[in-house]
């Protein structure tokens, strides 16, 4: 039942280990200034988003919804994100929208003042896979924004973790014409969930008319682990295995934002943010916000002030790297100097 797999995700990401071997993020070293020239006071993290201002270029990404203990945790959320002036999406509204199931685990975003909201539906659901199955539309797909007061509607790629799900969804075939005809009628954002997104996929969405990413790569939650943990369970063996098999499998975040810079297009630089010096580095490769969602996730099944908490140390970490770089604006941080080590070198051509 998927108000059970959406229940079953949010208790194995607390629970289980999910991530990947290697934090990526710790590869780029941002250069030390030791005479920043600007007092800390003047450090100014604001930035502009699709025209709306965030306090911070931070997107709580989406993680959860339709099922009774969803409604605690995005209410949270929300709450915090409006308290903070950060964005935020939601997990997949399918549940809701089709089946209306829990909506209020969704709906209960719209009543706070969220400076940037997301929408989320998944590319396998808007194309057919079973007989007699609802293939998510425009219709749909506007419901989905209508039901938290979206800004822009998130469409997710999962085909990864759909193949280790025993219940998966694995028709991929018309999802990117799909895409197109969505993103022709609303503000499209596409975000991969864990394995990131290289530049001739982009650049093919970006086509038909996607107008913003969020690259989600490898050195975080990994949704391999995750349905690996779920498959084992209800043993079905040959996707536990698949899970375990591609564990690591993907484009690490900083290289696949740097492969998507180029594109001139705003991005989110999702996979592995633990810490408000990760964010600061996803912004000196290119991106226009950092996402969290499993870095904050266990903070929001605990309450509201251990969220707003998390999210304002957060904060307080990103404008110290601004200090410490010598940036008065996220602009003078977008072309601080950095330095790329280890794993995430080797990635990228000599």
């Amino acid at each position: 039942m998927l108000t059970h797999r959406k229940a079953d995700h949010v208790r194995v990401v607390l629970g289980g280990d999910v991530e990947g071997s290697h934090r990526f993020w710790d590869d780029i070293q941002l250069w030390h200034t030791a005479l920043p020239e600007v007092d800390f006071a003047e450090v100014d993290p604001s930035v502009t988003f699709f025209g709306k201002r965030l306090k911070a270029p931070l997107v709580i990404t989406g993680m959860t919804g339709g099922y009774p203990g969803a409604t605690t945790i995005n209410e949270n959320l929300a709450r915090a994100a409006a308290e903070v002036g950060v964005g935020m999406g939601v997990g997949s509204e399918r549940a809701a929208i089709v089946k209306g199931q829990f909506p209020e685990s969704y709906s209960c975003v719209a009543r706070y003042p969220v400076p940037l909201k997301f929408a989320n539906i998944g590319a396998p659901q808007i194309i057919p896979q079973r007989e007699g199955e609802k293939v998510l539309g425009v219709d749909e797909a506007r419901a989905a924004m209508q039901l938290i007061g979206a800004d822009l509607l998130a469409i997710h790629l999962n085909f990864l973790q759909e193949m280790v799900q025993p219940e998966g969804d694995r028709r991929a075939r018309g999802a990117l014409d799909a895409i197109g005809a969505l993103a022709a009628q609303m503000p499209v954002l596409v975000k991969e969930t864990g394995a990131g997104l290289s530049r001739p996929v982009a650049e093919k969405l970006q086509a038909r008319h996607v107008v913003a990413f969020d690259v989600s790569g490898t050195g975080g939650t990994s949704f391999a682990a995750v349905e690996h943990h779920r498959a084992k369970a209800a043993g079905a063996e040959r996707e536990a295995r698949l899970g375990r098999t591609f564990w690591e499998w993907g484009i690490p975040a900083p290289v696949s934002l740097r492969e998507l810079a180029p594109l001139g297009v705003p991005l989110i630089a999702s996979g592995g943010v633990r810490s408000g010096l990760d964010i600061a580095r996803a912004v000196a490769l290119g991106a226009t916000a950092a996402g969290m969602a499993g870095g904050v996730l266990k903070a929001a099944s605990t309450g509201y002030e251990p969220t707003v908490n998390e999210l304002r140390h957060l904060v307080h970490e990103f404008r110290t790297a601004m200090f410490l770089t010598g940036s008065r604006t996220v602009a003078d941080l977008q072309t601080a100097r950095y330095s790329i080590t280890g794993l995430t070198r080797q990635w990228l051509p000599p």
